[in-house]
């Protein structure tokens, strides 16, 4: 296997394989402004990632094809979506080319010799990266990051600040096709991270025991000069984090924990609590992010950046002006007193908080949840059960058929047909679509003054905010 330290020293061509995935994509601009000189390839090049990168001078091969090495760049990245079989992967291997996964491309060039603040957990990494990312930002420590998401403040993903500072969102997927350990291990991080652990990435993972090997060993790794910041409302997180020579501090609603979050009031638009710090206030923020699980991710940014030094009022005015992550609880428009959301809830444990956390927000009229069984996980019957407890809080449920299920073994595959008949079960107002066009027409001629469409999927879904939003 090959490791970062045989990454050679005089690089200065890099090769992407699988340059259009968001985290390879950031990385290739990342290295272009570096000044180092990169191509990538994708079997699917399409705006926006494809206009983007060129518009960033990286130049990019349409398909994968073992010419797009002739040129002999001085190192290949691999992404973890590359099999080996890949005509590039089969190319750079026989001509002996220098090649690395993401992660270790990352520690090298962007990381350096800077402090990691590393964020894990089955939820809330994005969310709590970026608002990690802007307090530190808003402090002037001048953070460089790499998230899974378009941070709104910032316009983009990435960032190369010439701070001592860098926010790395910790992915629990696998590295590449020569290095199958969670990307996540390759990182030693000043601050860590723990959200939650919960079983997910079925396509990865063979059950909730692979899960928590997987994460135990994340934690069991941290050095002894590490701090984790853990939450206080999880029961394996209680067994990871437990005898470990890591130093440990817990966040949450109990009042045993280092970091609580009490007295709660929400006063649309902002989402108010006191945090106290070992039993004494700490401070009282106020933030436009909606929902208990928001408040915790809150909770878990202010711990890491009192870890970094930073004052309780540079956070609390950082918390006030944070303007949030594109595809998360984002308002895509709002037409004829009707407001259209967008949400990547996929999970069932994301789908029910996100539910949970917009509804207050918007008491006057119906909250319509729209659902897209889309991921390897959802579409797989794992969470068949799960599923129908999760829209409770809605007034009305719209679930279509999941559009990859031939990717799915039959035997295996989650059926939304079953899921509107346990909802009905459950007295709940739910319908089964069979695509998005459907949806739309439903939804149009539903929908009222002071309704809410609360659309949940981890992908494009057929553009159904906008053409929606046009329908209205």
């Amino acid at each position: 296997m090959l490791t970062a330290n045989q990454i050679p020293e005089d690089v200065r061509t890099v090769h992407l394989i699988a340059v259009c995935g968001t985290g390879m994509g950031a990385l290739a601009c990342m290295l272009k402004d570096l000044g180092y000189a990169v191509t990538g390839s994708d079997a699917n090049v399409y705006p926006p990632m494809s206009t983007f990168l060129e518009s960033k001078g990286v130049s990019i091969f349409e398909g994968f094809d073992a010419r797009n090495l002739a040129y002999g760049p001085d190192l290949v990245v691999v992404g973890n979506a590359v099999r080996k079989e890949n005509p590039e992967a089969v190319k750079m291997v026989e001509a002996g080319l220098h090649y690395c996964s993401m992660p270790q491309a990352l520690n090298r060039f962007v990381v350096a010799d800077k402090k990691i603040i590393l964020v894990t957990g089955t939820h809330g990494k994005t969310t709590t990266a970026s608002i990690v990312a802007w307090i530190l930002q808003k402090a002037g420590l001048d953070p460089s990051f790499m998230i899974g998401g378009i941070l709104q403040n910032f316009g983009g993903n990435y960032r190369l600040g010439q701070g001592g500072y860098v926010v790395l969102e910790g992915d629990e997927y696998d590295t590449a096709f020569f290095d199958k350990r969670s990307k996540f291990v390759h990182f030693n991080p000043h601050v860590a991270i723990l959200t939650s652990v919960e079983f997910d990435h079925a396509d990865i993972f063979k059950d909730l025991a692979h899960v928590k090997r997987v994460f135990g060993g994340f934690v069991g790794q941290l050095s002894e000069d590490s701090v984790l910041i853990a939450h206080d409302d999880d029961e394996i997180i209680d067994e990871l984090v437990a005898g470990k020579k890591v130093a440990v501090n817990r966040y949450g609603m109990k009042s045993a924990s280092q970091w609580q979050i009490d007295n709660v009031s929400v006063k649309p638009p902002w989402n108010c609590f006191d945090i106290f710090c070992n039993g004494a206030s700490y401070g009282r923020f106020k933030t436009k992010l909606v929902g208990e699980h928001n408040r915790l991710n809150v909770a878990a940014a202010v711990a890491a950046a009192d870890k970094l030094g930073v004052s309780v009022h540079v956070i609390e005015r950082a918390l006030e002006t944070y303007a949030g992550v594109k595809r998360r609880q984002e308002i895509r428009g709002i037409i004829n007193g009707v407001t259209v959301i967008d949400d990547f809830a996929h999970h069932p444990t994301a789908v029910r908080e996100t539910i949970k956390a917009v509804k207050p927000f918007y008491p006057g009229g119906r909250l319509i949840a729209v659902f897209e069984p889309r991921t390897n996980t959802s579409m797989r019957n794992i969470f068949q059960k799960d599923y129908s407890a999760v829209f409770d809080l809605a007034d009305l449920v719209c679930i279509r058929k999941p559009p990859l299920l031939k990717k799915i073994p039959q035997d295996q595959r989650f059926s939304s047909e079953q899921l509107v008949a346990d909802l009905i079960a459950r007295c709940k107002d739910a319908y089964y679509f069979s695509d998005t066009d459907a949806i739309i027409d439903f939804l149009a001629g539903t929908v009222k003054n002071k309704d809410v469409v609360l659309i949940m999927s981890n992908g494009g879904f057929d553009n159904i905010h906008e053409r929606l939003l046009e329908r209205l």
